[in-house]
């Protein structure tokens, strides 16, 4: 049996019914994301997409069917949907190196744009800026926790009582 079940936030899990339920069972309730996940981020995000797809069928009829309906999803993400996160372009472009490229041709398109309507444009159009790095769910920094200074620093101090306002901490 788990020491830890990650709850969420929805309805049921909320419920007092199962809360009680853990609670009896000596089952901590998380509701929040775990910091040091052994989750697979990348899984998580492909999870998302199959799951908010307009086409996810009710039943596969076989495990071919699944196979296929996943390789169409998953050519189409990696290939054809362009995300903001990584400047409008596809995860195959950055992943194979063609991402300055498309920029370049991109921002060469938007100026024979620019020049030939003007009026349609604010400001001059530029393709996105490549990000430096991205994260599905960035890292924190790990910082040093504060030392603490609780005990004394020399022997004398042990030898005569401890920390002030204490008495009877003697040591040898």
């Amino acid at each position: 049996m788990p020491h830890t079940v990650h709850a969420g936030r929805g309805t049921t899990m909320i419920s007092r019914p199962v809360a009680q339920l853990l609670t009896g069972l000596g089952v901590t309730r998380s509701h929040s994301r775990q910091e040091t996940s052994n989750g697979n981020p990348c899984s998580e995000d492909r999870f998302k997409t199959v799951k908010y797809s307009g086409d996810f069928p009710e039943r596969f009829g076989s495990l071919q069917h699944a196979r296929g309906w996943c390789d169409g999803l998953l050519t189409c993400y990696n290939h054809e949907y362009r995300q903001s996160a990584i400047g409008l372009h596809t995860q195959a472009s950055v992943h194979f190196g063609t991402a300055d490229l498309v920029r370049r041709q991109w921002a060469i398109t938007l100026a024979q744009a620019y020049v030939a309507r003007p009026e349609r444009f604010g400001r001059r159009p530029q393709p996105p800026a490549l990000p430096t790095a991205v994260w599905i769910k960035e890292p924190r920094p790990k910082t040093e926790p504060e030392k603490q200074n609780s005990w004394p620093q020399t022997p004398s101090a042990y030898r005569s009582g401890g920390w002030p306002g204490r008495t009877g901490f003697l040591i040898g």
